[in-house]
């Protein structure tokens, strides 16, 4: 028991001396190059982002509302992908989608299109990966 205590104490004084070592990297880099240092640990720090904050959330509820209407008219695309529905409802189709199409790469966003389609479809004689890219066209 005692030897179990001392090595969560060694455990957390380690955690907190490379947490400490992390700061003093910072406060160095701070001092060396100035307010320009954040260059080094933000991603895209001269981008929009601040200019841009929330907006995902209005875009995802756009995408998600044209996705749902997509999904119920009679596009030839939607109506297939109605007609091979499992028992799931189209809108869980169309959240799962709606999280794909976030994906900046086409070709993984392809492939999570039809991973989608896979489990929310009856794959008996369907191209899912004609699907998926008739489908994302029709939505781009």
């Amino acid at each position: 028991m005692l030897n179990q205590k001392e090595m969560n104490s060694t455990t957390q004084v380690d955690e907190f001396a490379e947490i400490l070592a992390a700061a003093r990297r910072m406060q160095q880099d701070w001092l060396e190059y100035g307010v320009n240092y954040v260059h080094l640990y933000v991603e895209d720090a001269d981008g929009d982002w601040l200019e841009t904050w929330g907006n995902d959330e209005i875009l995802g509820n756009s995408l998600l509302n044209s996705l749902k209407e997509f999904l119920v008219s009679n596009d030839d695309v939607a109506v297939k992908i109605r007609q091979n529905l499992k028992d799931r409802p189209l809108f869980d189709l169309a959240i799962n989608l709606e999280e794909c199409l976030r994906i900046s790469r086409e070709d993984e966003k392809t492939s999570a299109v039809r991973d989608i389609l896979v489990r929310h479809l009856h794959v008996c004689d369907l191209d899912l990966f004609a699907l998926a890219n008739s489908l994302l066209k029709k939505l781009f």
